[in-house]
C-alpha cells in the first residue's frame, strides 16, 4: 500500500478532551508513528494534553502501556470493583445515584491518583527538549477565562500542574494549584485546532473523541489542509478506565489513523481498493433493479448509490453477519473470498436464518478478475 497522505509535510496534531476515550489517541499515534508522518506541533485539551505529552516524550511503547494497564483507581479515589460492576450494570441504580450523591456533597470525586499517574508518567524535560511544539488548553476559574499555554509559558517545574488543571472534570474535585482553581479546558475549546492556527500552523491532523464540550468554528489558512481521524464506533463513557475499553480504543484509533493515511475504503471494515469503478459494475450485472430495490430497502441505502458502494454495503453486511474479524486490513479479493467462504460453510438451516440480502448477493454469477 502506499500512503496518500503527503509524507514530506509536517503536521500539527490537534488532541480533544475526552477522559477515558483518550485511548483511542495514542492507537492513532501509533499508525501515524509507524508509516513516519511528521508532527511539528500539537495542542490538546484534558486527555489530549496529557497524551499530547506523552507523545512529545517519542515513546510509542511507553505511552501504549500507560494505557493498557489503566485502571479506574489510577485516576480517581474509587474502589475498581466497584467501578467495574457500575459499567457492567451489576449495581442498583439507588446505590449508584446515593453514591455519587455523596461524592458531590464532598466537593466531588477526589483525583489525586490522577496527580501521582501524571508524576509518574511525564517527564518534563522530555517534553520541553523534544523539539515539538506543545500547547495546553485549561480554563482559569478564579479569572474567568481560557488560558492557551505553549511549554514556553509554563514555568519549569510547574508542567504536570497544568496537565491536572486542564483535565478537571465536572464532578472532579477541583483543589487550588498554585493559589488557582482551575476546571477542564474542553468547558470552552474541547477541539484546540484554533491553538495551531493562530500560530501559523497550516497543515492540521485533529484526532477527534467527541468528548463533551465546546468545537469551536476554526478556518484553516489558504493552502494548508486539515486531516481528521475519527471513529465511526463508540468509544465508550468518558470514565470508563478499564484495561478491556482502553485496549479495545488503542486498536480502533490504530485501524482508524490507517484508513486516513492510505485512503482505505469501507464503512465498517478496512479495505485496500484494487478495482476500478467499472469492476463493481461487471460484478453486478445479472443484479435485476427489482432485486436491486430489495437489497437497497434491507440494507436502508438510497437507491441511487452507485455499483461500488452498493457492492461494498453488500459484503460488507454480509461480513459483519459472519463474524468476520475487524480489525484488519484486506484486500478487495481477499475479503470477497473470505466472507464468501464463511457462507458457503453454512448449511441450509444457517442460511434460512441469515438476512435475503446475503442470498441474493452471493448468488450472483462469479465475480471476473
Amino acid at each position: 500500500m502506499e500512503p496518500i497522505i503527503d509524507l514530506d509535510l509536517e503536521y500539527g496534531l490537534v488532541l480533544e478532551g475526552g477522559g477515558a476515550r483518550g485511548a483511542y489517541q495514542i492507537g492513532a499515534w501509533k499508525a501515524l508513528h509507524e508509516v513516519g508522518v511528521k508532527i511539528n506541533a500539537i495542542a490538546g485539551t484534558s486527555v489530549g494534553a496529557l497524551n499530547g505529552a506523552l507523545i512529545c516524550m517519542g515513546n510509542v511503547e511507553k505511552a501504549e502501556a500507560i494505557w493498557e494497564q489503566m485502571t479506574y483507581s489510577k485516576v480517581m479515589e474509587v474502589n475498581d470493583e466497584w467501578m467495574f460492576r457500575f459499567f457492567d450494570k451489576k449495581l442498583p441504580f439507588g446505590d449508584v445515584l446515593n453514591h455519587l450523591v455523596s461524592r458531590l456533597k464532598t466537593g466531588g470525586i477526589d483525583v489525586s491518583p490522577l496527580r501521582q499517574l501524571i508524576h509518574e508518567m511525564v517527564d518534563e524535560e522530555k517534553v520541553r527538549t523534544c523539539g515539538i511544539a506543545f500547547y495546553l488548553l485549561a480554563f482559569s476559574v478564579d479569572e474567568m477565562r481560557e488560558l492557551d499555554l505553549s511549554i514556553e509559558d509554563i514555568p519549569e517545574g510547574y508542567l504536570e500542574d497544568f496537565l491536572l488543571a486542564s483535565a478537571y472534570l465536572l464532578g472532579f474535585k477541583r483543589e487550588r494549584l498554585h493559589g488557582v482553581r482551575y476546571m477542564d479546558g474542553g468547558v470552552v475549546n474541547n477541539v484546540p485546532t484554533g491553538a495551531l492556527v493562530k500560530r501559523g500552523y497550516k497543515h492540521i491532523i485533529e484526532i477527534r473523541i467527541y468528548g463533551p464540550g465546546r468545537e469551536p468554528r476554526v478556518k484553516v489558512p489558504v493552502g494548508g489542509l486539515k486531516l481528521r481521524v475519527a471513529p465511526r464506533v463508540r468509544l465508550g463513557s468518558i470514565i470508563d478506565f478499564s484495561p478491556k475499553r482502553s485496549r479495545q480504543n488503542i486498536k480502533i484509533g490504530y485501524y482508524d489513523a490507517m484508513r486516513m493515511i492510505y485512503g482505505l475504503e469501507g464503512r465498517i471494515y478496512y479495505l485496500e481498493q484494487t478495482h476500478e469503478d467499472e469492476f463493481y459494475t461487471e460484478c453486478l450485472t445479472n443484479l435485476s433493479e427489482p432485486k436491486r430495490a430489495e437489497v437497497c430497502f434491507m440494507l436502508k441505502i438510497p437507491l441511487t448509490i452507485t455499483d461500488k458502494g452498493l457492492f461494498l454495503a453488500l459484503l460488507e453486511a454480509s461480513a459483519k453477519r459472519l463474524r468476520v474479524q475487524k480489525y484488519r486490513i484486506y484486500q478487495i479479493d481477499e475479503f470477497y473470498e473470505i466472507v464468501k467462504s464463511r457462507y458457503d460453510e453454512l448449511d441450509l438451516e444457517e442460511r434460512d436464518e441469515q438476512p435475503k440480502f446475503m442470498e441474493i448477493f452471493f448468488e450472483l454469477e462469479d465475480r471476473e478478475d
